[in-house]
């Protein structure tokens, strides 16, 4: 794949991921499954990609006084443990059985937002 095709769907991320909070996973790890992935090697790259946009987004917020960085680092500690367990979990299930319980958490999310 082209690296210029790499760029730009990593800045549609940054701005959705900086606009919702969300990550950006929600729209990585899709694209890098009907790129043909498997959804343990789409998740890995999705994070790898994160990390820069998240850091790039915090930074961002940062300027603008919207983080509320004690709360933030307190739930970031939690989430290493729980990244961890995650990841094994991961490696149990199949791309298949991975696009309906990510297909399930987006369509649960959405219909909490939308009815919220």
């Amino acid at each position: 794949m082209n690296w210029i095709v790499f760029l730009l769907l990593g800045a549609a991320t940054g701005v959705g991921a900086s606009f919702t909070g969300l990550g950006g996973g929600f729209l990585v790890v899709p694209i890098l499954l009907l790129m043909g992935y498997d959804a343990q090697k789409a998740v890995g790259t999705s994070f790898m990609a994160i990390l820069i946009i998240s850091g790039a987004a915090l930074f961002a917020h940062s300027r603008l006084c919207n983080v509320d960085f004690r709360v933030g680092l307190l739930m970031g500690l939690g989430g290493l443990a729980g990244a961890q367990i995650g990841a094994q979990l991961l490696e149990h299930v199949s791309t298949g059985q991975f696009r309906r319980i990510f297909a399930l958490v987006l369509f649960g999310l959405a219909c909490y937002l939308f009815f919220k």
